[in-house]
């Protein structure tokens, strides 16, 4: 039976690029998918396109497409990206760049777009699904982007035309890693048992080193070697679309049982209704089994037929934070910090800062766990921070401003002082209808 290996170049925009190498270079793979879109991400792309019209993408992607491109190019591998973000074409042309720079001539490089629906989202209310009651019409003008969850029919449409790759903006995470497999077997767009595998398999693979022991090791619990040098995984997929994951031989971390299970839980809020743009996945008949070492096999993935509405994530100007920081050492460090913070806290009320939320908190000592310090030894050293949002940038630079003024003005010893003010951008949701949503694909050759 014909099998096809998927590798896993990155689980989020600022991933290491050395992994993606060694897939490339050793994998045996025949395609490379890079995850590198969280929903905050494609937000700020978008905030830094309308300030140039030729940016939004990754930062990454020309790094990462110098380090890959000559041995995907020299052994056949594919490669599809969502490193588009907000501006995809103009990514295409960016690689097109560093393959005329690599002399990688007549490679054909396809944009996938149409994910961007700000037009729609900002001329009628849409129910927000993190604010029942509300719609898209109490955020006051302040929405800067509005992008929907595509599926893999358009990925699928520039690997039949031929793409060596494929650059998206945002598009569901496992779609990356379907749509491959969609195009290589030649499933159905309604099998949709095949689809919700085909799912799993995707969600298994989106994060990463986190299948190969990345946010999973615990020492003493559960111990993974070799971290440093950890490698990214890849899948076999076989035509009825079982799967084996594993990672390159020799390469650090581990493709384990419990490492899978961590990861196929990951963000999952219903196991039965794992909702995509493609399939509604059912992952609660999953199975997992080890296969050798550094192998483990996944099957039972099922699904029913997708909703016919696609999850759209919004980006708006928010509010402003400003953050201060400073260490105290010694004995009594930790009673200094705490007259610090009430130092802090009078002076933001005595110079009027409105904030609406702020915290004081003591790192190691109650930043996590809110309350008084446990019954433990008082630490040598400690370190405040103070943030606190507000409305404006010049409100927020003054809680900064008064962390660090304690240098000269607070308990004695304070020392490595810090402090920032920016804007926030939030993130909420909501549903459009499929058919509002016209994806295309265009072509670049370098």
């Amino acid at each position: 039976m014909k099998t096809v290996r998927i590798g896993s170049g990155a689980g989020y925009s600022g991933d290491r690029i050395e992994p993606a190498v060694e897939l490339a270079e050793r994998g045996d793979i025949a395609y490379l998918g890079f995850e590198c879109l969280a929903e905050r991400t494609i937000a700020l792309a978008q905030a830094a396109r309308l300030a140039d019209p030729e940016a939004g993408y990754d930062p990454l992607l020309t790094a990462r497409m110098e380090a890959v491109l000559a041995a995907c190019v020299q052994r056949g591998i594919r490669i599809i990206t969502n490193m588009g973000a907000a501006n995809p074409r103009a990514a295409a042309g960016e690689i097109a760049r560093v393959a005329r720079r690599l002399k990688l001539p007549g490679l054909k490089i396809a944009a996938v777009t149409g994910d961007d629906v700000l037009a729609d989202i900002t001329t009628a209310p849409y129910p927000l699904m993190e604010r029942p009651g509300e719609t898209t019409a109490a955020l006051n003008g302040s929405i800067v982007s509005a992008n929907a969850y595509l599926g893999v029919a358009p990925i699928v449409e520039a690997l039949a035309a031929g793409a060596n790759i494929v650059v998206t903006g945002r598009v569901a995470d496992p779609a990356l890693f379907m749509a491959p497999l969609v195009h290589e077997f030649g499933w159905r767009m309604d099998d949709w048992a095949t689809l919700g595998q085909a799912t799993v398999i995707g969600h298994l693979l989106e994060c990463a080193g986190q299948i190969t022991g990345g946010y999973f090791a615990d020492p003493g619990y559960k111990d993974v070697a070799d971290l440093a040098r950890l490698g990214f995984p890849l899948a076999e997929v076989r035509a009825d679309g079982s799967a084996v994951l594993t990672k390159v031989a020799g390469s650090g971390g581990t493709v384990s049982l419990r490492s899978c299970k961590e990861q196929l839980l990951y963000e999952l809020h219903d196991p039965a209704r794992y909702y995509q743009p493609d399939v509604v996945a059912d992952f609660s008949a999953v199975t997992l089994a080890a296969d050798g070492a550094d192998r483990v096999a996944v099957a039972g993935g099922r699904g029913t037929p997708r909703t016919g509405q696609l999850k759209v994530s919004i980006g708006y100007r928010d509010s402003f934070v400003g953050e201060g920081q400073i260490s105290y050492a010694g004995a009594g460090a930790l009673a200094r910090a705490k007259l610090a913070l009430e130092i802090v806290r009078e002076r933001l009320r005595l110079t009027g800062v409105r904030t609406s939320e702020l915290r004081c908190d003591i790192i190691g000592v109650d930043s996590l766990h809110r309350g008084p310090a446990a019954a433990a030894p008082e630490p040598r050293e400690v370190r405040i921070r103070v943030t606190g949002r507000t409305d404006s940038l010049a409100e927020a630079a003054r809680i900064g401003n008064e962390v660090e003024t304690l240098y000269t003005n607070g308990p004695a010893g304070g020392g490595g002082a810090w402090k920032s003010a920016r804007e926030v951008l939030g993130v909420v949701s909501t549903l459009i209808a499929e058919t509002k949503v016209r994806p295309a694909v265009s072509y670049q050759v370098s």
